[in-house]
């Protein structure tokens, strides 16, 4: 048990990513800016995916999906830290934050599962062509999506009641910019053996599965592009999955690049600097990575662009 004057805690402070007051109007404005693209950019996709029936697949059932996640991963952390900045207060009460970190597991293990369940869509489109349809049906689908909230939502909700009944000191100063589980179990002062240790099993089993799930589904997909025998064959092929190979390669090369990063530095704040890649800018980035070489996608937006433009003329 760590030592201190333990307090019935209401409230901590998040020091965020600067001190200096100079920078503040900076940071205000460059993350109220991904904020916004983030949000635009996957509603965007959302609606496009929604208003056109060609998207109306698996693949795009999945994306709508990750892109809604997307939104909320950043709408837990993002307009909080532009509120503080505003009212120059670090203040975020006790309860405020327990939601948080709630609701930042629940996306983040969302956009993990949802990844996982996307490059498995990717392995059946490309290792099992003829049999797409029937594996990959709408039934299948939904319980995908169905199991992967559950989930997530059990394990977060089952963190937030654990860090309930922690105690905490008086340094209630939390080294980042958004209320992060081993940060706050860093700061408590009783026993937090249990809290950690279902911390641990839960990166084990709910980060780690679908991360080595998409390595698994991926070298089955590199393996059948091998034996392709056309060049125009193979490049059709690996075209299909490419943006999402994209989107994992950054999710989770930001994610295990902090972690890594933070557990041979030992330092807060430049893991609280290191986060902001993938949980602000990799969703900011997704609606980019879809849509650029995705003809569909392109085709899509074109249309629901034109319908908004005619909306916009006749009304």
């Amino acid at each position: 048990m760590k030592s201190g004057n333990v307090t019935q805690i209401t409230e901590f402070l998040l020091l965020g990513l600067s001190k200096e007051p100079k920078l503040q109007p900076f940071v205000f404005g460059f993350f109220l800016s991904m904020y916004l693209i983030t949000v635009v950019g996957n509603l965007l996709i959302i609606l496009a995916i929604i208003s056109d029936s060609h998207l109306h697949t698996p693949m795009y059932f999945f994306l709508s999906n990750l892109s809604f996640v997307d939104i909320g991963f950043t709408s837990t952390t993002i307009p909080k830290m532009l509120q503080n900045i505003r009212t120059q207060s670090k203040v975020i009460t006790h309860a405020g934050c327990v939601t948080q970190m709630n609701f930042f597991l629940l996306f983040g293990l969302l956009d993990n599962f949802f990844l996982s369940v996307m490059a498995y869509d990717r392995f059946v489109a490309i290792c099992h062509p003829l049999h797409y349809k029937v594996i990959m049906n709408p039934r299948l689908c939904g319980m995908l999506v169905l199991v992967s909230w559950i989930i997530s939502a059990l394990y977060s909700l089952i963190q937030s009641l654990m860090l309930l009944r922690l105690s905490f000191c008086t340094n209630v100063e939390i080294p980042h910019f958004f209320c992060e589980l081993t940060q706050m179990v860093q700061l408590a002062c009783s026993d937090t053996f249990v809290n950690e240790l279902v911390l641990y099993i839960g990166v084990v089993l709910l980060a780690g599965s679908p991360f080595f799930g998409v390595l698994y589904s991926y070298s089955k997909i590199i393996a059948s592009i091998r034996r392709i025998s056309s060049a125009q064959g193979k490049y059709k092929a690996f075209s299909t999955c490419a943006s999402h190979l994209s989107v994992v390669s950054l999710f989770y090369g930001t994610a295990l690049g902090v972690y890594l990063s933070s557990a041979a530095t030992h330092s807060s704040h430049s893991s609280a600097i290191a986060s902001v890649m993938y949980t602000v800018v990799t969703p900011m980035l997704n609606p980019f990575i879809y849509s650029l070489r995705n003809r569909d996608m392109k085709r899509a937006l074109k249309a629901l662009f034109g319908m908004e433009l005619l909306k916009g003329k006749w009304s």
